[in-house]
């Protein structure tokens, strides 16, 4: 069983920061990919970030330039650096991750969300 469990939301003024972690535990090999992914009210999933397995990464237009996201292979926890916020960042985030099982078996696991709010 492959578990994932975030951590660092809150509540921040705007123009603030905050750092999300997503740490992945159980048993698996390694972690193919890591995505970052948020929902306000009344809107859809959106996905925030991604980082593939050798470092590669793409945003949302929406955070480019604001939001960083990284990975620590060897603590198994991804993270996401959120600077210069923005009201309209208030949601849930919620990390997601491609494991690789072994036998050359893949499969999706999410985490419980974070709630993000951003207000003064």
């Amino acid at each position: 069983q492959v578990e994932l469990v975030e951590s660092g939301g809150g509540l921040v003024q705007p123009g603030g920061s905050l750092r999300l972690s997503c740490g992945v535990s159980g048993d698996f090999f390694s972690i193919n990919y890591m995505e970052w992914h948020r929902q306000a009210p009344g809107n859809q999933r959106e996905l925030v970030a991604r980082i593939g397995d050798g470092g590669s990464t793409n945003y949302a237009e929406s955070v480019k330039g604001r939001f960083t996201i990284s990975r620590d292979n060897s603590k198994r926890t991804g993270y996401l650096q959120m600077d210069s916020l923005k009201p309209e960042d208030t949601a849930v985030y919620q990390c997601h991750a491609n494991v690789y099982l072994g036998y050359q078996y893949d499969d999706d696991f999410w985490g419980q969300g974070t709630q993000v709010t951003v207000s003064s």
